[in-house]
């Protein structure tokens, strides 16, 4: 019972999890960023939204960036704490500008997007990712 309600950290569950968490994000968030991909390199006239004002074909790059490109970073765990700001950008600009008519059910899952990847800013990407090898060899450098 006392382990139940237990409250200290378990280092590899969190690294685990942490893994887990990461290519789960990605792969959801790859399945938004990939429908897009070809509105980009179609090579017509961009139908797109411009909810910051930058332009549908700026818009469109930007998102397709952040949903595809940034989303490949945190699979990876390569750079992660820095791929998940455009991420949450995005999400930001879903929730606050895109839907902000709309009833949050229409909002739910961006706000998921969100909660997840401010975690993965604070927590970083854990020991089972590029970024983790990358720390480890500049550590082992310094000595």
């Amino acid at each position: 019972m006392r382990k139940l309600f237990n409250t200290n950290f378990n280092n590899e569950g969190i690294h685990f999890m942490l893994l887990v968490t990461r290519i789960a994000i990605a792969a959801f968030m790859l399945t938004h960023g990939l429908q897009k991909l070809p509105w980009l390199l179609a090579g017509g006239e961009i139908q797109f939204a411009d909810p910051i004002g930058v332009g549908q074909a700026t818009s469109l790059v930007l998102t397709v960036f952040a949903e595809v490109v940034c989303s490949i970073l945190v699979l990876l765990g390569l750079g992660t704490r820095l791929a998940v700001i455009p991420l949450i950008i995005t999400m930001l600009v879903a929730i606050l500008i895109i839907h902000a008519p709309d009833a949050f059910e229409k909002k739910e899952l961006a706000v998921h997007f969100l909660v997840t990847y401010l975690f993965l800013l604070v927590a970083g990407s854990g020991k089972y990712s590029v970024d983790h090898l990358i720390s480890r060899s500049m550590n082992s450098r310094r000595r």
